[in-house]
C-alpha cells in the first residue's frame, strides 16, 4: 500500500525551542520534519502542529511552525485528547432536510462528496517519540485513522526510548516510512510538476 497525497496530512508533534536541544539527534529530526512539510505543500497536502505546555517548552522552531496551517496548544501528551482529530476531520455538510427523504441516488451522491474531501492518512513525526508522538499516534488510530509514523523525524531524549515507541507503534498497526518514503510515494512519477522542487528538497 502506498501513501497517496491526495489522502494525506501531515501532523508535526512537539518540536520545541526548550525541548529539541535534549533531543537525540534532535537537529536531523527538525531538518526532516521541516523538509516534509514543504513537500507536503508542493503537493497540496494539509500540515498541521502541536505545542507540548508551550509555556514551559517554549513555542516550535520557527521555520517549522511558519509552514503549519495551525499549532495546538496542549497539556495532554496526546493531541488527541485535546481536539486533533476534529482538525484532521472535514466538518460535516448541513443535510439541508431530511438526507433520507433524498431519493436513494442523491443520498450516494452525497455520501461520496462527503468521503471525497476525507484524508484519512495521518503521516505523523515529533518528539518525543515514546511519549507525545506515542500517545497521540496510538489514539489516531483507535480513531480509525491510517498512521503512517516517519520515524527519522521522530527522536526523544534517548535512543532505546525511540526506538523502544517505533517497536510498539508498529505492533499497533502504524506504517513506519522515512522523509523520503513519504516524498517519492506523493509524487509517484518523475513527471510529477512538483518533482524537482521535491528533489531540491530531498538531496
Amino acid at each position: 500500500m502506498l501513501l497517496d497525497a491526495s489522502e494525506s496530512q501531515l501532523v508535526l508533534v512537539d518540536y520545541q525551542e526548550r525541548l529539541m536541544p535534549a533531543i537525540f539527534e534532535g537537529q536531523a529530526a527538525l531538518a526532516n520534519a521541516i523538509k516534509l512539510a514543504q513537500i507536503a505543500r508542493l503537493v497540496q497536502v494539509p500540515v498541521w502542529g502541536t505545542e507540548q505546555n508551550p509555556s514551559r517548552l517554549g513555542p516550535n522552531d520557527a521555520a517549522l511552525r511558519a509552514l503549519c496551517r495551525r499549532t495546538l496548544s496542549k497539556m495532554h501528551f496526546s493531541a488527541v485528547e485535546e481536539g486533533l482529530g476534529e482538525w484532521l476531520r472535514p466538518p460535516a455538510k448541513p443535510q439541508g432536510g431530511n438526507a433520507r427523504s433524498l431519493p436513494r441516488h442523491l443520498q450516494k451522491a452525497r455520501e461520496q462528496e462527503q468521503q471525497a474531501d476525507e484524508r484519512p492518512a495521518i503521516v505523523i513525526a515529533g518528539c518525543e517519540a515514546h511519549v507525545c508522538l506515542l500517545q497521540t499516534a496510538l489514539d489516531l488510530l483507535a480513531d480509525e485513522f491510517e498512521v503512517w509514523v516517519v520515524t527519522d523525524a521522530c527522536s526523544s531524549r534517548t535512543e532505546r526510548n525511540r526506538d523502544a515507541a517505533f517497536d510498539r507503534l508498529a505492533g499497533a498497526g502504524a506504517e513506519l516510512v522515512t522523509t523520503e518514503m513519504v516524498a517519492f510515494e506523493w509524487l509517484r512519477s518523475c513527471e510529477h510538476p512538483a518533482f524537482k522542487d521535491m528533489l531540491a528538497y530531498v538531496k
